[in-house]
């Protein structure tokens, strides 16, 4: 429930910084590509110190925490959008408060097998997406109006008090593994502080890349997500102009499609947490890469031709059914692979993988987005996604014989 509320917020507060770029610089992806810039980093700054304390603290503590310090953070952005006609401080102020989100997702990632059984774990992962999901189908359908009714400033103060409830409902989980109290976290904080002069936090990053060296599972892992968010973000940018194009509006359009992807999102994660035990995870995440790929060169030529916004929301859907199962499939093959206490560490080692590609293929795309045609952009990526797929499905059936 407190996922629910605080993707709502999220995703709200993306389509209003969506709108705020377009106002002053309507259909550059070059400055979409400066605020996810400010996003991203820090994954590689923040990421990988935050996934060793998160193996020291109390990961409840972190979330409910975390939530607090962003909620007030998000408070400040509209300050900064009256006094200052650069959008440079609230970029400043948007990479402080995803610097506090490196120490959330972890957390969140990590406390799921303190919370169900190991059986269980397929089922939980499914239900830690959904709730990513709802909120996506709730939110991005109707982030563009709200925009519209409440403006920029109104819909980062709706975001501010998610952010409140979410820290209220984190803080009503119970786990199964009690984390030590408040005062026994302050004496573990310290000494993680005198740790990390010793560098010992440096040698539990070093410790979290280690599994990836040493579990062939964990090299696949490393590997699919490293393909999916480098075509996600060479499509993240592109698209969003893409879309606002093709249909002539800046959000109403773009959160309405997001919605529908979301649908798909959902259903698919619903679908695979009921039956996915049936089938081996590395052939469903091959055949889902396939099937993404063809469903974006699908939605790009459709767009590109003959805008019709009910085939584009189908399409969508399509997209969201068969992109779930890769995530799901992918976090749950860590779960199975790691000990409890070195989660934190392998999640945010895992962080800075994929956002390293999802970052490096975003500012390249958004660059050849100045001088090439969008469309063939997004083409260039379901081809990948499709090709990628079909050799893992090869590599496999090689294998088994």
């Amino acid at each position: 429930m407190g996922q629910i509320v605080s993707q709502f917020g999220d995703r709200l507060n993306q389509m209003a910084l969506i709108a705020l770029v377009y106002q002053k610089a309507p259909g550059s992806t070059i400055e979409l590509a400066k605020l996810i810039l400010f996003i991203i980093i820090p994954v590689f700054i923040i990421g990988p110190i935050a996934g060793a304390y998160v193996d020291r603290w109390n990961r409840k503590h972190i979330m409910v925490v975390s939530d607090l310090l962003r909620g007030l953070l998000v408070l400040l952005i509209p300050l900064l959008i009256v006094f200052f006609d650069s959008n440079l401080p609230i970029y400043f102020l948007v990479f402080i408060i995803f610097s506090i989100t490196r120490f959330f997702l972890p957390s969140k990632m990590a406390i799921i097998p303190n919370i169900v059984a190991r059986e269980q774990l397929l089922v939980a992962n499914s239900l830690s997406d959904t709730t990513r999901m709802i909120a996506t189908v709730v939110s991005f359908g109707f982030a563009g109006i709200l925009v519209s009714w409440v403006g920029v400033i109104g819909s980062f103060y709706i975001d501010s008090l998610t952010f409140f409830i979410s820290a209220f409902l984190l803080s009503t989980i119970s786990l199964q593994k009690a984390g030590p109290k408040l005062k026994e976290e302050f004496l573990v904080a310290e000494k993680a502080i005198k740790d990390a002069i010793k560098s010992s936090i440096f040698r539990d990053i070093k410790e979290g890349v280690s599994y990836f060296v040493k579990l062939k599972k964990m090299r696949f892992v490393a590997s699919i997500f490293f393909v999916l968010m480098s075509g996600i973000g060479a499509i993240f940018c592109v698209i969003i102009v893409f879309v606002q194009e093709s249909f002539g509006t800046v959000t109403s359009d773009l959160g309405l499609l997001a919605m529908f992807g979301g649908i798909g999102l959902f259903m698919g994660a619903l679908v695979y947490g009921r039956f996915g035990q049936k089938f081996p995870k590395n052939k469903v995440i091959f055949t889902s890469l396939i099937a993404s790929g063809i469903g974006i060169i699908v939605f790009t030529v459709l767009l590109g031709n003959s805008p019709s916004f009910a085939a584009a929301s189908i399409l969508s859907f399509i997209i969201g059914v068969f992109t779930s199962p890769i995530v799901v499939s992918s976090n749950t093959l860590v779960h199975e692979a790691l000990p409890e206490d070195a989660r934190g560490r392998v999640f945010s080692s895992l962080e800075v993988i994929i956002h390293m590609g999802f970052l490096v293929f975003m500012l390249v795309s958004s660059f050849l987005a100045e001088f090439v045609d969008r469309m063939w952009i997004l083409i260039f990526v379901g081809i990948t996604f499709t090709l990628c797929g079909i050799g893992g499905v090869a590599l496999r059936g090689n294998r088994g014989r």
